[in-house]
């Protein structure tokens, strides 16, 4: 007995800091009652690098990370011994990241300011409407789509027009130079000049 003893004493005394992951997973499950700060320690930071990268907001993802820990402490019971705990622990970090990008294209105000900051080449054409947001959501929809539309009509006509055609209806450049008449260089000229604007003219009401 006295052997057994003396053999599980040193593990029994191994500090947090030096066990690897799956040790600290079993030490929490046993009831180490720093096995699991050891295992947020040592993950925090790398996760809120990896969120903020993910989602360009720092201080999303330092909530983001507190989530994940939170789902962690819940399902920690579950986790597969056999497998990497950093393998989930990034799993579960990359899930809640793309949650947190699909709510933000739900949102017409980040919509807006993504719109306003970064033009892609091929994006889809605005989305107002939402039948599952709430009567709040749909208010701000409203509001954004009618301040759109004025913001659209100060702009000079021809960019008016390649506005409209691209960022409201989707046309591809082909399509826009087919039916306004002019070439290809032309109507990105003017799309790129109507951005320009209609961004300087918007900003002020998003802030």
């Amino acid at each position: 007995m006295a052997t057994t003893m003396l053999e599980r004493e040193p593990q029994a005394t191994t500090p947090v800091a030096a066990m690897d992951d799956g040790e600290l997973v079993a030490a929490h499950l046993a009831g180490h009652p720093l096995a699991f700060n050891e295992l947020y320690a040592r993950y925090r930071d790398k996760l809120v690098h990896f969120i903020a990268r993910k989602t360009g907001d720092r201080d999303r993802a330092e909530d983001l990370v507190q989530e994940a820990f939170i789902r962690v402490t819940r399902h920690l019971h579950r986790f597969d011994q056999s497998k990497k705990f950093s393998t989930w622990i990034y799993t579960i970090a990359g899930n809640l990241s793309k949650n947190e990008l699909r709510n933000r294209s739900r949102s017409p105000l980040v919509l807006f300011q993504k719109l306003t900051t970064h033009w892609e080449s091929e994006h889809r054409p605005l989305q107002f409407e939402d039948l599952g947001s709430r009567p709040d959501d749909m208010y701000r929809k409203r509001f954004l789509q009618d301040l759109v539309e004025r913001t659209v009509e100060q702009l000079p006509e021809h960019h008016q027009l390649v506005f409209r055609l691209r960022e409201l209806e989707g046309k591809s450049y082909e399509e826009i130079a087919e039916i306004t008449g002019v070439n290809l260089g032309t109507v990105k000229s003017r799309l790129h000049r109507a951005r320009t604007s209609f961004a300087e003219r918007i900003e002020p009401h998003l802030n």
